[in-house]
């Protein structure tokens, strides 16, 4: 099995049909696929023959996603690294140790190699290393089938590489298109990173036949020219984009009025900024649950103002249970269903060692209402026990994001001799609006309770955040 070749067969269908789009560039289908297999020979010429992991050092682009499909075509492993976050590109590089790294020229501290010819719009240069020595692959990878190889800190501080194989992002694309039901005749605008947002997205939109808008970064102006020159009738995004969205006079409240789908995903979705666009576009934002060992497994499409706050119900296939439930409802999530991970890669660790009878263990907990849609409280590992209570970080941080000129809020525990743990808050002020802790203390204590409320709360310049927007909650000395 192999994800490309399945993009192929379907791509027979709309050959003629702009898969992706790039500013005023588009690519069609027959000719993305033609030059998949030029640069898939050129990187075979190269030494790229043996399906080990390659690591791909790119900034979003038509690039990325051809030099992507190639490695797949020649049953290599893609191992997306963030090209901007030279921290992160040492990291995974010292982890996994390739013997292959594609790069794009300045996007790394990397050099050296040689170009591949058919990559470089644009005037970028994709080079390939080849590293000396001889790898040992773990035992049992190459049985596999490997396709995907993400590392990623995610909401830890310590990362473990999630194998993916072709069957099991097959097997999660099919899934996910259950709700998403993306077909040829959609234009998906695509704002996120393709280091951390790849399988059940762009993959999942070449495979069905969908034109893939790449907007770049200079937000909110590449945002909104995608929207008028391609009338998406697809939104995929994060909260960060659709609150600029709300919010910027750049966007009209028609401007939208192709769109019969906006998806917020990679991190929680406020419900006030649900309200917000709601009432801006009168569009619902649908909130998506993914998780990179599972998939696709939840996405709240109800459009029902009453279920803001909800990542909806389990697509078909998937079933969800809870482990450790507490007095309140409260237990960890857990979720089995097609495509789940392979292994972790380091330290090694097969499916058999990870799944129990076939579950995951997600370590986030929530409940599931009379109705079966789940709600999230937090990170399991993210828990203040303050006097015997749990305090839910993101609970606190979503009322504080309520309070008046708060813009980001991070709330984290300091060790107390009596009371265990003490929730604290670190807050980023809206520009120009006037308050003070005094008030935001105030604010919260009106609405959470007492032992929620954080005591003591500092204005800071900014929250540190992972190259894919979530919160580094272990800057703050958590154990996340």
């Amino acid at each position: 099995m192999n994800v490309l070749d399945e993009i192929r067969r379907n791509a027979r269908r709309h050959r003629d049909v702009t898969a992706l789009a790039e500013g005023v560039e588009q690519l069609r289908y027959a000719e993305l696929l033609s030059e998949v297999d030029d640069v898939a020979a050129e990187l075979a010429s190269l030494g790229m023959s043996v399906p080990e992991p390659v690591a791909l050092v790119c900034r979003d682009s038509i690039d990325y996603v051809v030099a992507s499909l190639a490695v797949l075509a020649l049953r290599a492993t893609i191992v997306p690294v963030p090209a901007d976050t030279p921290g992160e590109v040492e990291r995974i590089l010292e982890q996994i140790d390739p013997r292959l790294v594609l790069y794009e020229a300045g996007a790394a501290k990397l050099s050296g190699g040689t170009p591949v010819q058919g990559l470089g719009r644009r005037g970028r240069e994709i080079r390939l290393v080849v590293r000396p020595g001889v790898r040992t692959r773990p035992p049992g990878y190459d049985d596999l089938g490997a396709a995907f190889l993400r590392f990623s800190s995610g909401t830890t501080s310590e990362s473990k590489g999630v194998v993916l194989s072709h069957r099991a992002i097959l097997e999660r694309t099919e899934a996910a298109n259950h709700g998403l039901k993306i077909g040829a005749s959609d234009r998906v605008l695509w704002v996120l990173s393709m280091s951390f947002h790849f399988v059940v997205t762009i993959l999942l939109f070449l495979r069905n036949g969908a034109t893939t808008v790449l907007c770049g970064r200079e937000f909110p102006s590449s945002l909104a020219d995608g929207v008028v020159r391609h009338e998406p009738t697809v939104l995929y995004a994060s909260p960060f984009h659709y609150r600029m969205m709300a919010t910027s006079d750049l966007f009209d409240p028609a401007a939208l009025r192709q769109v019969r789908l906006a998806v917020s995903t990679a991190a929680r979705l406020p419900t006030e900024l649900a309200r917000e666009f709601r009432h801006k576009f009168g569009i619902a934002l649908a909130e998506a649950y993914g998780i990179i060992e599972v998939g696709l497994p939840f996405l709240n499409d109800s459009g029902d103002p009453a279920r803001d706050g909800s990542v909806g119900l389990a697509l078909p296939g998937y079933e969800v249970r809870f482990a450790d439930v507490e007095p309140d409802g409260i237990g960890e999530v857990e979720i089995r269903g097609p495509g789940l991970l392979d292994a972790y890669y380091a330290p090694w660790r097969p499916q058999s060692e990870i799944l129990r009878d076939g579950w995951f263990a997600t370590g986030d907990l929530g409940r599931a209402d009379a109705d079966g849609f789940l709600h999230l409280a937090g990170r399991r590992k993210n828990v203040i026990n303050f006097a015997g209570m749990k305090v839910f970080p993101e609970e606190v941080e979503a009322v504080l994001r309520q309070c008046p000129g708060v813009l980001e809020a991070l709330v984290y525990a300091r060790p107390h001799a009596e009371f265990g743990e003490l929730p604290l808050a670190d807050v980023v002020l809206v520009p120009g609006l006037a308050t003070d802790d005094r008030a935001i203390r105030r604010f919260c204590y009106r609405h959470l309770a007492s032992y929620k409320a954080p005591k003591e709360i500092r204005v800071v310049a900014e929250i540190a955040k992972t190259p894919s927007g979530k919160v580094r909650r272990w800057d703050r000395g958590e154990t996340a």
